[in-house]
């Protein structure tokens, strides 16, 4: 690839700067296609989606049409959601439950395992036509799962799932252990586009620099409203999790459904939050407790996997289809035995900041594609500079970008290897 499409890097002085070509060229945007969303793990869907035997859900995975099954022997299937005969997709439904699938178009039947079932006028076929592998569904070519999050790769080999996660596989734990009964994603999924480049997205998302400037409208609401906030302030940690992905940990003024009381909650509220607390006490440790209670987190798993761990929880994905256009998928995640006070609460604060009609994500919309614009002068301002705490002593802060300076090295070994 070109060297001027390459971060320009000197840890010494302190300088890492992106060039904004990347973000416009439709020759990178290709190249990603093949080296980063070809070849990564991507997410696919959580188990709670699927709680019981026989349901599925569709969604499209780096463009490809899914289907995500659980059969009745309770296995997971990751299924390529088209018809081997002429293509079309088999299942057209976006979730329920059912042990089979028929294309509309010649009405092949197919178990919700993959397997090919009936074929109408098969006398026409070869007797053994419907036991032929070339006619079953496809399978996704790996498939895994780390606890409830499931995911696929388009790669026919490379790192297991594990491996590939590194330190992000502990903070999905720390999501995970919120509750002693499972995790659920709650209710449908929040579903938007953005008129800008993917990796935009994936910076914001872990930008703890942003926060005060580009979301103050928020920070003043929650000063004005009577008792929903206390004197913590924004403060933590940026940390390099490894294979591009990364995290920011951070304490915040804002209530926490699972164990951070605020007074507009009131004494029913702080109750409920008690009783949580000694729970996660009792079962994790105190250490391990207030780590999950008192601080907020906001993680990119490479390359557009993203969890804020926030005033509630979000499960995020975003997918380029042109250099300067992505599709966002986004969904509520809670502990599945959350009462119905706190789920009211916790409702609350998803739509209120983290929704596509809440505080913060149009915000985020407008500075991503008010971004995408000024990359039309990309030729003559050329450079991004993400270089804030590459020069401090003592670890790097929640605002500084080291957290965007993963991402970037992550994307640009990738796209360097890819052909190579």
């Amino acid at each position: 690839m070109d060297q001027s499409l390459r971060p320009v890097v000197d840890e010494t002085r302190g300088i890492y700067r992106v060039p904004r070509r990347a973000f416009v060229d439709q020759s990178v945007f290709e190249r990603e296609c093949r080296a980063i969303f070809d070849k990564c793990w991507l997410y696919l869907g959580h188990a709670s989606e699927l709680p019981n035997p026989g349901d599925f859900v569709t969604r499209k995975v780096a463009g490809r049409p899914m289907l995500f099954t659980r059969d009745k022997e309770d296995k997971y299937h990751a299924l390529i959601n088209t018809c081997p005969h002429r293509g079309a997709v088999v299942c057209r439904e976006r979730k329920g439950s059912s042990p089979a699938f028929q294309c509309m178009y010649h009405g092949w039947v197919f178990a919700n395992t993959g397997r090919l079932m009936v074929v109408p006028g098969h006398a026409g076929y070869p007797a053994d036509y419907k036991e032929d592998p070339g006619k079953q569904l496809s399978h996704a070519p790996r498939f895994d799962r780390f606890g409830d999050f499931f995911f696929v790769s388009f790669a026919a080999d490379g790192e297991d799932l594990a491996t590939y996660l590194a330190g992000a596989g502990d903070y999905l734990k720390l999501v995970s252990e919120q509750s002693a009964k499972g995790m659920t994603i709650v209710g449908g999924t929040q579903e938007y586009s953005i008129r800008g480049n993917w990796k935009l997205l994936a910076e914001n998302s872990v930008d703890g620099y942003h926060a005060a400037s580009t979301h103050s409208t928020y920070l003043e609401y929650l000063k004005n409203a009577n008792g929903s906030t206390h004197d913590t302030r924004l403060a933590g940690f940026g940390h390099d999790l490894g294979n591009g992905h990364a995290v920011i940990e951070y304490f915040a003024p804002w209530g926490r459904p699972i164990a951070n009381w605020i007074p507009l909650w009131g004494e029913e509220g702080k109750r409920e939050i008690e009783a949580i607390q000694q729970d996660l006490t009792a079962r994790l440790g105190q250490e391990r407790a207030d780590r999950i209670a008192k601080q907020s987190r906001n993680m990119i798993i490479f390359p557009n996997l993203v969890i804020n761990d926030v005033m509630a929880i979000t499960v995020r994905t975003f997918w380029p289809t042109a250099p300067d256009y992505m599709e966002v998928n986004a969904w509520a995640l809670a502990p599945a035995e959350e009462s119905e006070w706190l789920r009211k609460f916790r409702l609350f604060n998803f739509t209120e900041f983290l929704g596509p009609g809440g505080f913060a994500t149009p915000d985020d919309v407008e500075a991503i594609e008010k971004c995408q614009v000024g990359y039309q002068a990309s030729r003559e301002a050329q450079y991004n500079d993400i270089s804030r705490g590459m020069l401090r002593e003592g670890g790097s802060a929640y605002d500084d970008e080291l957290q965007m300076r993963c991402f970037w090295n992550e994307w640009d070994r990738r796209v360097q290897e890819y052909g190579a």
